[in-house]
């Protein structure tokens, strides 16, 4: 349907790296019972904070091909952020984030973005993603719920 390009990718693949990051924080996170925790594990730490950027990025090019409304700025403000405060980044607003709905929110924003895609192109872009990741059953099994609403 839409399959603009983004720098030689098809622009709807950005959703998906935003849905793939998600789940990768909420995995991680789900381990932690308070953000000490999760701060002094700084593998746990660092891959949630690169899945942060991920998601930043995403979105920004998300809203420059006008797949997502422009409210959603804010993401991108989260990643420049992270991105520029290195060592100032707050891990209690991170915290917050990953568990005061946020996060779900904009995974079930990104998921109705998906659900709305062309069927053939999403079924295509499942497909991809379930090869790249494999290796990770639970996206693995979240991507198939997608494929099975097709």
């Amino acid at each position: 349907m839409f399959k603009t390009k983004v720098n030689s990718r098809i622009a709807e693949m950005f959703l998906f790296d935003v849905f793939v990051a998600i789940l990768k924080i909420e995995d991680t996170a789900k381990d932690y019972t308070n953000v000490q925790e999760l701060l002094f594990n700084y593998r746990d730490w660092d891959s949630i904070i690169r899945e942060f950027e991920i998601i930043g990025e995403a979105i920004k090019h998300l809203i420059n091909n006008n797949l997502i409304e422009k409210e959603y700025q804010i993401v991108v403000d989260l990643r420049n952020y992270i991105n520029h405060n290195y060592f100032g980044i707050s891990p209690e607003r991170i915290w917050d984030i990953i568990h005061n709905g946020d996060l779900k929110e904009l995974l079930n924003i990104i998921t109705v973005k998906i659900d709305k895609m062309d069927k053939e192109l999403k079924e295509e872009m499942i497909d991809s993603f379930i090869n790249d990741n494999k290796h990770l059953i639970f996206i693995v099994d979240r991507l198939n719920n997608l494929k099975a609403k097709l």
